[in-house]
């Protein structure tokens, strides 16, 4: 999916100022903020760290006609080199906490490592899959995250949203709509601001055994940084494993591992993972991935989709 804005208006920053607060950024560079560590800046950046600045600030930019990108932990995103051309939101609202004896509540901006590590440290089941995922909680809903047959919207009990208009609602999973890598936040843009989570009791030794499994199981395959991880979603095929058609089984038969454009390469233990150098630009990893996706659809007759999501102009 590709964020692509209308352009901001030209506003004095003074007003900007008095309309988002003091801690408003301008031409915030968002390279470093992402796994690729590429891309453009953003025109105006904030970061907000409690539900009411969230509203708030939503508000405002819906007033003042203003794009805005809510951003996460930027595992799974691709900013153009241009950049983007309106507000970009960083969610940093944290806290975790056991509710009765099973559920675990989650502020959105929360790292789902930290999700899981909590989820450990209470002998809470459920959320081991999940181990070695990059990203936000709120992500992670957004893009229904998910690994070894378990998605996040599997465990999600309920989640607590504001809408593009600055309207609070608490919703189930089943007004998420999740599908394999969807959800309905997709179509509606709404952020996600907290989340519960609807575990089960464990012991503690097995669900660390487990985490410890899936984190080596990934350290085998996956690169240690500079990557969005998977590039390309699977295919929904229900004669495979978990249901699901690998696309790096598809990449690597149709040759794709020796690719490589520009700071961009395909990573040569999985063929859905690209990585970066210091001289990789987005239009790089764009090119690589536009090559990788024609090489399948030429072997395969099937047409890849992407997993990560981009912001800004990918023309």
């Amino acid at each position: 999916m590709v964020e692509q804005p209308t352009v901001s208006p030209n506003l004095p920053d003074s007003e900007l100022i008095e309309a988002f607060g003091s801690n408003l950024e301008f031409s915030k560079e968002l390279a470093p903020l992402t796994s690729f560590k590429t891309g453009g800046p953003a025109r105006y950046f904030l970061p907000v760290r409690s539900v009411e600045e969230v509203i708030r600030v939503v508000k405002a930019a819906d007033r003042l006609k203003i794009p805005v990108f809510v951003m996460g932990g930027g595992s799974n995103l691709l900013v153009s080199d241009e950049g983007f051309d309106g507000l970009v939101i960083r969610l940093e609202i944290f806290g975790l906490k056991v509710i009765g004896k099973t559920e675990v509540e989650s502020g959105g901006g929360e790292l789902l490592s930290s999700l899981v590590n909590f989820a450990t440290e209470h002998s809470l089941a459920g959320i081991e899959f999940a181990a070695g995922i990059w990203g936000s909680v709120g992500g992670a809903i957004y893009g229904n995250a998910g690994a070894y047959g378990s998605e996040i919207g599997n465990v999600l009990r309920q989640t607590v949203l504001v809408d593009r208009s600055g309207c609070l609602k608490t919703v189930t999973s089943d007004y998420l709509q999740f599908d394999y890598r969807f959800s309905h936040l997709k179509e509606t843009r709404e952020i996600v601001v907290s989340a519960t989570f609807n575990l089960s009791s464990g012991n503690r030794s097995d669900i660390e055994k487990r985490v410890r499994e899936i984190l080596s199981q990934r350290a085998e395959r996956h690169p240690a940084e500079r990557t969005a991880g998977c590039f390309f979603r699977n295919i929904p095929d229900d004669t495979q494993a978990h249901g699901k058609l690998p696309a790096g089984r598809l990449l690597e038969e149709a040759g794709v591992k020796n690719l490589r454009v520009g700071g961009a390469r395909v990573y040569e233990k999985h063929a859905n993972i690209i990585v970066t150098t210091d001289r990789a630009t987005s239009k790089d990893i764009r090119q690589l991935a536009d090559i990788m996706k024609k090489k399948v659809q030429d072997r395969f007759g099937i047409e890849l989709q992407e997993e990560i999501q981009q912001l800004g102009s990918f023309q």
